[in-house]
């Protein structure tokens, strides 16, 4: 089962050229994911900002999960004009809730860089996909929370249970696939997968059809609270301690004649996640009025952004020693060849934008 997009068209919001600074059109009125709809997701345009753009600034066409907690601050960033002081249009393409969705939405040409998961980047890196990753944006966003009744309370705990997710290759499983081979667990012989619905994740855990779920925030922010589970595992703490969890690629040919437009979406990146690490109250209430994921008040969602780590955006060698080592977490579940040269991928892969 698969989180899709219920609208083929998508839509998208630019930074405009007008003195007025960024552009008030209209955006993402759609729901992004399946099953979630119902949540009341929707976007009905972005706000004025200070900043006014020139009329030859570059554009850029970035890919992003609307919904996504961790995405937020880009839709922030644009709204609040970070790129715009920039001097680069950046327009935001919503490409779907999967690493799949976002490397299609490169390979056709729809969207020129894009924010994605950096485990979901690697098995087409390694494949020989043309993109090149260039700054990181945050720590972890994904948690595996146990039911009370599954007397789950550590990693250890999870061997023999039955873990709840709504796709075979969503980023959480591939995430916590991780967390337990380095536990000594199989991720596929020693716990059962369960796929269910995305909006019934936390259900199926909490009426009893599997033990732990693994969501992504905000849902799974919420379905912590709201049916008290207890959190096993997280991508920021334990084996993902001081690792980051999404980063930005961009198509190779585009950076080959556009690389002082990237590097200057590199600049705001860092900016935005800085000012997100601070100011989380913010964003959230920004995202909250906007886009009103799940249902959740501006407040939990100040809770939920707080709880990330938005100043680990690495660019340069911290991002290639970064992308190394979770080159070599893959191996652990097989997911990248054993015979691949993490250190010659990693470095193939990445490109330090910032370089003078």
């Amino acid at each position: 089962m698969s989180v899709e997009n219920p609208k083929t068209d998508s839509t998208t919001t630019s930074a405009g050229a007008a003195t007025g600074g960024i552009s008030r059109r209209t955006i993402l009125k759609t729901a992004g994911l399946a099953g979630v709809a119902a949540a009341g997701i929707g976007l009905a345009g972005t706000r004025g900002v200070r900043y006014a753009i020139a009329g030859n600034a570059p554009k850029v066409r970035l890919a992003w999960t609307e919904v996504a907690a961790c995405h937020s601050p880009l839709g922030f960033g644009l709204a609040r004009g970070f790129y715009a002081k920039h001097n680069v249009d950046v327009e935001l393409f919503y490409q779907g809730a999967s690493g799949q969705t976002l490397i299609q939405a490169l390979a056709t040409n729809k969207a020129d860089a894009g924010a994605g998961l950096l485990l979901d980047w690697l098995k087409p890196l390694e494949q020989g996909f043309d993109v090149k990753l260039f700054v990181g944006s945050h720590g972890g966003c994904q948690r595996l929370l146990a039911s009370k009744a599954s007397n789950v309370t550590k990693i250890e705990d999870v061997k023999g249970k039955t873990i709840a997710t709504w796709d075979p290759g969503s980023p959480p499983k591939i995430a916590f696939s991780v967390t337990l081979a380095k536990a000594g667990i199989d991720p596929e012989q020693d716990v059962t997968w369960k796929v269910v619905p995305f909006d019934l994740v936390g259900e199926a855990v909490n009426r009893g059809d599997a033990d732990i779920a693994a969501h992504m925030d905000p849902w799974a922010f919420l379905i912590e609270r709201k049916f008290d589970f207890v959190k096993v595992a997280d991508t920021q703490t334990g084996v993902y301690q001081n690792r980051v969890c999404c980063v930005l690629g961009a198509n190779g040919p585009f950076l080959e004649s556009n690389r002082d437009a990237l590097r200057r979406v590199a600049e705001a990146n860092l900016e935005i996640h800085e000012y997100t690490a601070n100011h989380p109250d913010e964003v959230a209430a920004w995202y909250a009025e906007n886009l009103k994921p799940g249902g959740l008040t501006a407040e939990e969602l100040t809770q939920d952004l707080a709880s990330m780590v938005f100043h680990d955006h690495p660019v340069g060698q911290a991002l290639i020693d970064q992308v190394q080592a979770s080159i070599e977490d893959l191996k652990l579940t097989k997911v990248i060849e054993p015979g691949t040269d993490a250190a010659a991928l990693a470095r193939s892969s990445t490109i330090n934008i910032l370089a003078s």
